[in-house]
């Protein structure tokens, strides 16, 4: 069964202009044409797509994506290549992920923060409007 842009752009929930993107870029070696060269996509087609898609989302470029759409083309000979790029994403994705962790921490603490708030309305630390000033009244001589 061959499914539209649209059709495919609701099955994969992505938008019709990320996958016209997809395939204009060659990340998407399988999609077929139709009448009017309308796209058309069988299951490899959502299979790359969806790999593609991935693959960008963990902060691959679109140059590494293709590369490595490129090899996987090629067959089996390029295995040890595609296992470096994904490896090398691997890295990058673990960090992303632990400078995500890092905010979220953040964002929880100020959440704490302003549940504490909520329940003493009087104590709003975080307002620098309310803070004291704390100099020390200098004599002139």
């Amino acid at each position: 069964m061959l499914l539209t842009i649209k059709e495919t752009a609701k099955k994969l929930n992505l938008t019709e202009h990320t996958i016209r993107f997809y395939t204009d870029k060659g990340l998407v070696p399988s999609v077929q044409r139709g009448a009017n060269n309308q796209r058309l996509f069988d299951q490899e087609s959502l299979n790359w797509l969806q790999g593609s898609h991935y693959l960008r989302q963990t902060g691959m470029s679109i140059a590494d994506v293709k590369n490595y759409v490129d090899l996987c083309l090629k067959g089996n000979q390029t295995v040890p290549e595609r296992y470096q790029l994904i490896k090398e994403q691997q890295v990058k994705a673990k960090q992303q992920l632990k400078e995500d962790q890092e905010k979220l921490a953040f964002l929880e603490g100020k959440a704490k923060l302003y549940e504490n708030i909520l329940d003493e309305p009087n104590k709003d630390i975080l307002n620098p409007g309310t803070w004291q000033s704390k100099k020390q009244d200098s004599k002139i001589s």
